[in-house]
């Protein structure tokens, strides 16, 4: 394979937590519907995923943890049958392959069947080794992770820009210097899981490889493509890794919600393609991309559909109408859309280029993270 990859099959969409729960399938089959009307879909080759790669969870999950999952049981202990996580026919077997999927994406780039692949079905950074969290049964991102590690990696890079901290993922590998973990998301002051501080960074054995910039709530987009982009470059030049694997949930969008974030998809997308280029520069253009949160449907499909563009290496007009009849569609799933185009109107990134370090006042939480990370890699932290 040469084309970028999308994993992808049926059976990731078959479940359902309810009509009114945030979480479910439609995100990414809204995602998928508009990707293809823009074209984007017939530059992937399509990949399902592989089965064997379902039995790698058992490497990052509690064994009586992944026993309970499989009974369509409460269990209060690991979070099953709750109002965040109830009980739903078949989803066990949804999740494992979730996680399959994303380990078949690490193992298709690391082994050098394609240099980018993606699974927006993925992204479910919250799961724990021995619990649910946060709408995420099986951690896919560090099924992945673990999976290149077993298989020789010594340097992989995990990047997250999901509204809630990347947690999951972030403890497993907390003292594995391995594994360079970044997450941008809103402080854990205002914002559930409640964790990712700037002084979180890392184990005794890994300092400085778990890195987080908590910011404050009602982020504009200047200031998070300043951290974003102020914080992550500096430190894969320094890391060099082998290969990136990126979160990109679409909840900072600011139409979510669950969260109090102010940004565009505009900015989302100017991120992804930002991870695109960073892969080439410092990861041998080695890029697995996921999905994750976001729960207004039509600002998730918005995103999503960009970063599918930007995996693929084609830059879709923001600009573009969205197709006739899409304001039916998300209507039927409870949702006013937000915008008429790809991107969002009201977005002013003007001025603003990706391929640099952004000036300009540098908020607390870039300051704070450069403060407590840098100096393990030998950079020289920022100042207000």
């Amino acid at each position: 394979m040469s084309r970028p990859v999308l994993l992808h099959s049926d059976t990731l969409l078959s479940y359902s937590f309810g009509p009114d729960h945030p979480m479910g399938p439609d995100r990414v089959r809204l995602a998928l519907e508009l990707a293809d009307y823009l074209g984007i879909m017939e530059l992937f080759d399509i990949c399902v995923p592989l089965p064997q790669h379902r039995a790698q969870v058992r490497r990052i999950h509690d064994p009586d943890y992944l026993e309970a999952l499989g009974q369509l049981v409460p269990h209060p202990r690991y979070g099953w049958g709750t109002e965040d996580n109830p009980l739903a026919a078949g989803i066990h077997e949804v999740a494992l392959d979730i996680a399959a999927a994303s380990t078949t994406a690490a193992q298709l780039v690391w082994e050098g069947q394609c240099t980018r692949a993606v699974n927006i079905a993925g992204g479910l950074h919250h799961a724990q080794r021995n619990g649910i969290s946060g709408f995420c049964m099986l951690n896919d991102a560090a099924s992945a992770i673990d999976w290149l590690l077993e298989h020789g990696a010594q340097r992989v890079a995990y990047l997250d820009v999901d509204a809630h901290h990347g947690d999951g993922v972030e403890q497993m590998f907390w003292d594995d210097p391995r594994v360079l973990t970044i997450s941008v998301h809103e402080s854990g002051l205002y914002l559930f899981p409640g964790t990712g501080f700037a002084g979180d960074i890392g184990g005794p054995q890994a300092l400085g490889t778990a890195v987080n910039v908590a910011l404050e709530k009602n982020i504009s987009d200047q200031e998070w493509l300043r951290a974003v982009h102020g914080i992550i470059p500096p430190l894969l030049q320094r890391f060099r890794p082998q290969i990136i694997i990126s979160q990109h949930g679409a909840d900072p969008h600011r139409a979510d919600p669950l969260t109090h974030m102010e940004l565009s998809v505009n900015a989302m997308e100017m991120t992804a393609r930002s991870v695109r280029r960073w892969a080439d520069r410092y990861a041998q253009g080695r890029w697995v991309a996921l999905g994750g949160g976001g729960y207004q449907r039509d600002s998730v499909a918005r995103t999503w559909a960009s970063l599918l563009a930007a995996v693929a290496g084609v830059v879709i007009d923001m600009a573009t109408p969205m197709p006739a009849g899409w304001d039916s569609v998300v209507h039927r799933h409870g949702v006013v859309p937000t915008s008429t185009t790809l991107g969002d109107s009201w977005a002013d990134l003007s001025g603003i280029d990706p391929t640099e370090v952004i000036g300009g006042q540098r908020c607390q939480a870039m300051v704070a993270t450069s403060k407590a990370v840098f100096p393990y890699w030998g950079i020289a932290a920022y100042h207000g």
